[in-house]
C-alpha cells in the first residue's frame, strides 16, 4: 500500500560547484563535479521515500546511457520505480547546475523524455492511487497530464499537493485541483503578479490564491521562512537554522516532507514544520536527490 504517489520529472543532474556563477561569455575553473539522478519529482519520490512514507515514483526515462545511469543509481533508494517507463523515442531528462560558494545556483534543464508523458502515466497513477494518500505534482512534465492525474486523485480522495515550478501561469483548473499549492517566491511573482518579501505580502498571495479555488496555500519565503493559509487557518514557520551549502532541491524536499506528513494525517502546522525542516536539511549536502533527509535527521532538526 502505498502513502505518497509522485508523478514528474527524472533527470541525470551534472552539477559543478564554482567559486561564482559565470558571467556570459566567462571561463571558470569549478572545484568539484558530481553526477546524480534529479528531477523535480524524482527529488519529492526520494525525500518522501527517506522520510518513511511507502512511495511510488511515475515518470519516464530515455533508451541511452543516461537513462541507464539513472536507473542504476536510484535502485537503493525507498522508493517504487516500476512505475518508470522506457521510451526509444526521445533522450533522458537532463539537468546542468552550476553551484557557487554561497550556495546559489543556476540550472539549465534538457526535458527529454519527462515532456512525453501522457495518457500511460496517468493510467498507472490512478492504479497506485487506488490505495494512497498523497499525490505529488510538479512542472517539469506536460501540465495536460499533472491535471488529468490531479483529477484522479481528487476523485479517489487523494490529496493534490501541486509544486508550480518551473514558474508559469497556469489555467483555472489547476488551482482547483490542487488542494495544496506551494509556491515560492518567484513562482508566487508569475501566479499572483507580484514577489512577496514578507508575512504581509505573502498573506495578500495567498489570499488571491485561495480565491482561484486552491484550499491551501503555502508560500515558500526562502530564508525567511514559510507562510501558509487555507479557509480555517493561517501561520508562518520560521526558518531553521542549519549549514547551507548547497540550496539545489532544497524546495523539492520541503514538498517531501509535508507530502509524507500530511500521509499521516499530521494537523497543518505540524506539516509545514515538516517541509521546512527537510528543506533546511536538503541544504546541508550537495547534489539533488543525494541531498533528501531521512527521518533520523528531520526529527532530530525538529526538536531543536
Amino acid at each position: 500500500m502505498m502513502a505518497v504517489v509522485v508523478l514528474g520529472s527524472i533527470n541525470m543532474d551534472l552539477t559543478t560547484y564554482v567559486p561564482r556563477l559565470p558571467a556570459p561569455g566567462e571561463t571558470l575553473f569549478g572545484s568539484a563535479f558530481i553526477t546524480v539522478p534529479g528531477g523535480k519529482g524524482f527529488n519529492q519520490a526520494v525525500a518522501a521515500g527517506r522520510l518513511g512514507a511507502p512511495t511510488q515514483f511515475i515518470g519516464r526515462i530515455g533508451d541511452d546511457a543516461f537513462g541507464k545511469g539513472v536507473l542504476e543509481l536510484v535502485a537503493d533508494e525507498p522508493v517504487d520505480i516500476s512505475g518508470i517507463s522506457v521510451d526509444s523515442n526521445v533522450g533522458t531528462g537532463l539537468a546542468v547546475i552550476s553551484v557557487d560558494e554561497a550556495a546559489e545556483n543556476a540550472i539549465i534543464v534538457i526535458s527529454g523524455a519527462n515532456m512525453a508523458h501522457d495518457s500511460r502515466e496517468v493510467a498507472r497513477t490512478r492504479k497506485t492511487l487506488q490505495s494512497a494518500k498523497v499525490l505529488l505534482l510538479q512542472m517539469e512534465s506536460p501540465l495536460e497530464t499533472s491535471l488529468a492525474a490531479a483529477t484522479v486523485a481528487r476523485e479517489l480522495g487523494a490529496t493534490v499537493i501541486f509544486d508550480p515550478a518551473p514558474a508559469k501561469p497556469l489555467p483555472p483548473e489547476a488551482y482547483q485541483l490542487a488542494q495544496v499549492m506551494t509556491p515560492n517566491e518567484l513562482e508566487t511573482e508569475v501566479l499572483v503578479g507580484f514577489r512577496p518579501t514578507n508575512q504581509a505580502e505573502a498573506a495578500k498571495a495567498a489570499d488571491i490564491l485561495l480565491e482561484r479555488g486552491v484550499d491551501t496555500a503555502v508560500i515558500k519565503l526562502g530564508a525567511q521562512g514559510v507562510y501558509y493559509q487555507s479557509a480555517t487557518e493561517s501561520g508562518f514557520v520560521e526558518p531553521f537554522t542549519v549549514n547551507a551549502i548547497d540550496t539545489v532541491a532544497a524546495g523539492d524536499a520541503f514538498n517531501g516532507g509535508l507530502a509524507v506528513a500530511l500521509a499521516e494525517e499530521r494537523p497543518l502546522p505540524e506539516a509545514i514544520r515538516w517541509g521546512a525542516a527537510a528543506g533546511a536539511l536538503a541544504t546541508t549536502k550537495p547534489g539533488a536527490s543525494s541531498a533528501m533527509p531521512t527521518r533520523t535527521e528531520l526529527e532530530s532538526l525538529l526538536k531543536k
